[in-house]
């Protein structure tokens, strides 16, 4: 299948702002975008680019005094499959785990490990290491939180989650991440685009989206604690600890986004 994705993003600026963007579809998936997701900008603006420590494609620019709409409208092939599933994979040991996986398994800004773990142990422990142990996890944070965009806020972390039961994907995300690292497990956070493929039409407007990948039966596997089922046409941008390493925009001085559009629909 075929996969039309992109955005249209506003901003305000009162004077000269450098920004950092991490709007472009992951290296991962560069063998399948037929059209690219170039960055446009009006007014025009150099742009030059590099790849982070995490290995997302990262794009510079400084946006003028006054409005610069960012945009992309992309191509992109999909297998049209769901994400893949092991229900029988294993959990490895921590001690046998390959080093570049380490860095997951430690607390991060949003994801803070050593308010959860014992929270985690209590409430996951008894359950078996492994998928079951992830889909549980998945689970449990699907059920603990109430999903409603009125409810995101951007300094919300697991902890507060896990207190407040609302808020939007990316603290599903951060709630699941945070308990499955407690419980040895690397994991780290995922944003893309996920459109209505496969599954009924959401009323609500599109918007980027958060998932995690898992690391168990000695590969990365995507979960959803959101959803929490797989799904078709995910398209991964970028990957990090949490929400703070993957932002779509990092700001450096006064701005308002004015406007705030996500299209990914099948072609």
């Amino acid at each position: 299948m075929r996969l039309r994705l992109g955005y249209a993003l506003t901003y305000d600026c009162p004077q000269p702002t450098p920004m950092i963007l991490t709007l472009h579809i992951h290296s991962s998936r560069v063998s399948d975008i037929v059209a690219p997701d170039h960055l446009r900008t009006e007014p025009p603006v150099p742009v030059s680019a590099y790849r982070d420590g995490f290995g997302n494609w990262c794009s510079r620019i400084v946006a003028p005094a006054g409005r610069i709409r960012l945009s992309t409208d992309a191509l992109v092939n999909d297998t049209g499959l769901p994400d893949p599933a092991q229900p029988d994979a294993w959990q490895t040991p921590v001690e046998d785990l390959p080093e570049d996986t380490l860095v997951y398994l430690l607390g991060s800004r949003y994801c803070e490990t050593d308010r959860l773990s014992d929270i985690a142990w209590n409430l996951f422990g008894h359950t078996p290491p492994g998928w079951a142990r992830v889909q549980a996890i998945c689970d449990f944070v699907h059920n603990h939180i109430v999903f409603n965009y009125q409810d995101a806020r951007s300094t919300r972390g697991a902890w507060d989650a896990w207190q407040e039961k609302k808020g939007v994907c990316r603290d599903y995300a951060h709630l699941a991440i945070a308990f499955l690292r407690c419980m040895n497990f690397p994991t780290r956070y995922c944003t893309g685009y996920l459109g209505d493929i496969g599954v009924p039409i959401s009323p609500d407007p599109m918007d980027f989206s958060a998932w995690m990948e898992v690391f168990v039966g000695g590969r990365w596997y995507t979960f959803d604690a959101r959803n929490n089922k797989p799904r078709i046409g995910r398209v991964l941008i970028a990957r990090g600890r949490d929400a703070a390493d993957v932002a779509i925009s990092n700001t450096f001085g006064p701005n308002i986004l004015a406007d705030f559009k996500v299209w990914t629909v099948e072609a």
